[in-house]
């Protein structure tokens, strides 16, 4: 874990979000390498990838190679709920998860993921949203070169 704790940088504690959208293994793991990412938060609800490469069992694996830790939290924070991603976020599993993350965000730089690139189009927003309001700034990572923060 060697740029120290991400709840002692600077005023505020930032966590990142990134989409896996149809990237390759090398960017996926360029961009993390680029962002620092010390640990990878899976929050696809189903972990599954039509991109072999995006599969939880060999996305670990990749991961390993590049001594990023990955951490699985889509049973409590993964998307396509019956009753929609809203009403999941009042449920206690999603508050777990949500601890969880946060937890594991204060130890290492940390980003949470699924398979959608832009975050307004995915439920990260929403995870997103929550960790602002408690205090964390997040920045997601949209490309090479492109973050954006909201506001």
């Amino acid at each position: 874990m060697g740029k120290g704790p991400a709840g002692e940088r600077g005023e505020h504690r930032v966590v990142y979000t990134i989409g896996t959208g149809q990237r390759t293994l090398d960017e996926f793991l360029s961009l993390l390498v680029l962002h620092g990412i010390e640990t990878l938060i899976d929050v696809r609800r189903y972990p599954w990838s039509r991109f072999e490469h995006f599969r939880k069992s060999l996305l670990a694996s990749e991961l390993e190679k590049k001594n990023i830790h990955y951490l699985y939290l889509g049973e409590t924070l993964g998307g396509f709920r019956e009753k929609g991603y809203e009403e999941h976020m009042v449920s206690e599993d999603f508050s777990r998860g949500l601890e969880e993350l946060e937890k594991a965000s204060r130890v290492s730089r940390a980003a949470f993921f699924c398979a959608e690139t832009l975050p307004w189009r995915c439920h990260r927003r929403h995870i997103a949203r929550c960790l602002i309001r408690r205090g964390w700034k997040v920045v997601h990572i949209l490309d090479e070169g492109r973050t954006w923060e909201e506001k």
